[in-house]
């Protein structure tokens, strides 16, 4: 009976060795006890090298080696203080680690009413891999139904949206704020005169000019063919007929650049300014404005009487 149990004890070391996943055991006072190679190589070590050291002791190895677990830290003493929180903490916990050397494995612990603790670790790399290219996928596919494919800026989809939400934020604090917009001049006689190619060109160096001077938390964005918008939260009437005139002013100061071909290019800009009042509003005033500098003889700033809404 004796020799039979030792030969099932045997063939299940032999399996453990064989197998891919990785299995080991700590003691109650935290010794590791026993690993199968598998979890061996995970920390890139040897029996010898790891059999009868504490947890500690491992992490501290793995740290100064730079072996086995990603550890991004630089006070190794603190992140043990921290994990030492975590670990037995639970009769069994499952969480994932990264390596050293690129790989993923999902670690499980379970703890005995004794005190020893088994740990598991099953190498999920390819998951992971997988689900990145996923995560990749879906940003892709984010940022393809929010930007304007030719010229990279937001749609009006995304624009729109953008500033509907900074306008309940700027409602609720009762902020001024200001839409621009604006129309690149004689656009139809670039298509006519130069191809459409000459016009996409335009339409791209527009977008990168403006995108250039504008703050970081300023929405722009294509409203669609030569049109463009740019939404400015908390800025009243006079910090925004600035902003207008330098945007006009940097797009008529240099020709475009066309396969050689120095092209000038103007726009004509309407604003809207004005507190409480919705998208539909604001828009409305910035077109009518934008209307009335096209008319009056386009490259130039027009604005719209001040708008409020309760």
């Amino acid at each position: 009976m004796i020799n039979s149990f030792h030969h099932y004890a045997k063939l299940l070391a032999d399996f453990a060795n064989q197998s891919k996943d990785g299995y080991a055991i700590f003691s109650a006072d935290d010794i590791l006890i026993c690993a199968n190679n598998a979890f061996l190589g995970t920390f890139n070590q040897t029996v010898n090298n790891m059999i009868g050291l504490n947890f500690t002791e491992i992490i501290r190895l793995a740290f100064t080696e730079k072996t086995g677990p990603k550890i991004d830290t630089d006070d190794i003493e603190q992140w043990l203080v921290l994990a030492a929180k975590e670990r037995r903490s639970r009769d069994f916990r499952l969480f994932e680690v990264d390596l050293v050397d690129g790989r993923w494995f999902l670690f499980s612990e379970q703890l005995l009413p004794t005190g020893e603790l088994l740990l598991q670790t099953k190498d999920i790399t390819k998951q992971k891999i997988l689900e990145q290219h996923l995560s990749e996928r879906t940003r892709s596919l984010t940022n393809l139904a929010l930007t304007d494919e030719l010229t990279r800026i937001a749609n009006r989809r995304s624009f729109v949206a953008s500033v509907q939400s900074e306008l309940s934020r700027c409602e609720r604090s009762n902020f001024k704020v200001a839409l621009l917009l604006l129309d690149i001049d004689y656009f139809k006689s670039v298509n006519d005169n130069h191809g459409h190619q000459a016009g996409d060109a335009v339409l791209q160096q527009v977008a990168r000019r403006i995108s250039s001077t504008l703050r970081e938390y300023d929405i722009f964005g294509r409203i669609g063919g030569e049109e463009f918008g740019v939404f400015l939260a908390e800025t009243d009437r006079t910090t925004a007929a600035e902003v207008a005139e330098r945007l006009r002013q940097l797009i008529a100061a240099e020709p475009f650049v066309l396969s050689g071909l120095a092209l000038p290019v103007t726009i004509s800009i309407g604003v809207a300014t004005g507190t409480c009042m919705s998208f539909e509003q604001l828009y409305a005033e910035a077109d009518s404005a934008l209307y009335k500098a096209k008319h009056a003889g386009r490259n130039q700033v027009v604005m719209a009487v001040p708008c409020f809404a309760f």
